[in-house]
């Protein structure tokens, strides 16, 4: 009942009418705002207890126009604090992509973006410092309503490097390059710290460099056919999850990877019922991460209901291709081994009282943690949400 209570008292402070700290002057040299999330989350499966649990997450940003606050014609400075509380649902489930996308390893209070942008003509610009990666690379918006991780960033990519690439919950030392086109063109290229490391987790931000970079690139087309093409690659090898030397140390590979993003209208682009539809698929090396690659399909419809201009109705499938060298480490530890593990979403958002945003949520993981002889698990969650 305890998870209850906290849920009880979070819904009962979201309803309290704060203070509006966005900035909706224009004319305001700096931005603050900040948003609150949190998930009560049940997980249903033949190995579990019926688990719940509850998990948070508070974002708070800063924007600062450093042309309005000091005379640097072009500069933006960008501060994003991030922090949660409460349980880990996928120690439950036992998946491989997880189920829900706030929920962290370790739970404290981090930076989790600080970064200058500098503008370079009209339509190039350059950002340096902390700065996550899944903010622009392998994203897109009709994917933004669902709540598996794998809809973030490609799983292929998320599990490789010493601890994780520069995403959510921890960021990395980084430089982006962007060029925009008049024809709504775009292309971005970034080089960051391989090993992801912020103030807040122990040790703080890494300034050795000791693990090498993480470089990626994509390019896009913005217009009714949004597609995006981008790739991926460490400077320095990493560990081979399988394969080891002579002295049983594991070899050193080339770590590498690609994507793909589709993103199209369905039908009308505004008003009650417009959807959107969305594929993206990546591969990688296959030998640095437990994936090779992986896909991620939905549809999004805004205002299904014509009553509720704020409705957001989702459903998404995921399925995430097991590497030869995690198969072969399931099947050395005397578990059956399938080629994938498959995930189902459902989920429809809306708003109440104008800002407590709530959003039940179902899943449905097939073949969880790559296992053949376990049972599908289902994951039932109710999110609330609310900005001030």
């Amino acid at each position: 009942m305890a998870i209850f209570k906290k849920l009880a008292v979070a819904t009962l402070l979201s309803c309290i009418p704060y203070g509006n700290l966005h900035a909706h002057d224009a004319e305001r040299a700096i931005d603050i705002s900040a948003d609150y999330t949190a998930d009560v989350v049940e997980v249903l499966g033949r190995r579990t207890n019926h688990n719940t649990y509850w998990l948070d997450n508070l974002n708070i940003t800063a924007d600062a126009d450093l042309d309005r606050l000091v005379g640097w014609q072009g500069g933006a400075l960008h501060v994003h604090v991030l922090n949660n509380f409460g349980g880990m649902p996928n120690n439950a489930a036992g998946t491989l992509q997880g189920v829900d996308n706030i929920e962290v390893p370790s739970q404290r209070l981090r930076l989790f973006e600080a970064w200058l942008e500098q503008g370079i003509g009209e339509n190039t610009t350059v950002r340096a410092g902390l700065y996550d990666l899944n903010s622009e690379f392998y994203a897109n918006d009709a994917a933004g309503t669902l709540t598996a991780p794998a809809f973030g960033v490609g799983s292929e990519i998320s599990a490789t490097g010493p601890n994780g690439p520069s995403i959510f919950p921890s960021t990395a030392l980084a430089v982006r390059v962007e060029h925009r086109f008049d024809g709504n063109g775009v292309i971005r290229f970034a080089a960051m710290n391989a090993h992801a490391n912020t103030v807040g987790d122990p040790g703080g931000v890494d300034f050795k460099f000791h693990d090498g970079l993480l470089l990626i690139g994509e390019a896009g087309i913005e217009r009714d056919l949004e597609l995006t093409v981008g790739v991926w690659a460490y400077t320095r090898r990493q560990d081979d999850i399988y394969a080891v030397d002579g002295d049983g140390a594991p070899l050193r590979r080339k770590a590498h990877g690609a994507y793909v993003i589709f993103e199209h209208p369905l039908g009308g682009q505004e008003g009650p019922g417009a959807a959107k539809a969305f594929f993206r698929a990546g591969v990688s090396d296959g030998r640095t991460t437990p994936f090779r690659g992986g896909w991620q399909a939905g549809i999004t419809i805004a205002q299904p209901i014509a009553s509720r201009p704020d409705g957001v109705f989702s459903i998404g499938a995921n399925q995430g291709y097991l590497s030869k060298g995690y198969r072969a480490s399931l099947r050395d530890g005397g578990t059956r081994s399938t080629a994938a593990e498959t995930a189902l979403e459902v989920t429809y958002a809306d708003m109440l009282f104008g800002k407590l945003g709530v959003q039940p949520i179902l899943q449905l993981v097939l073949d969880p943690g790559g296992e053949k002889s376990r049972g599908p698990v289902g994951v039932f969650g109710m999110r609330f949400s609310i900005g001030f």
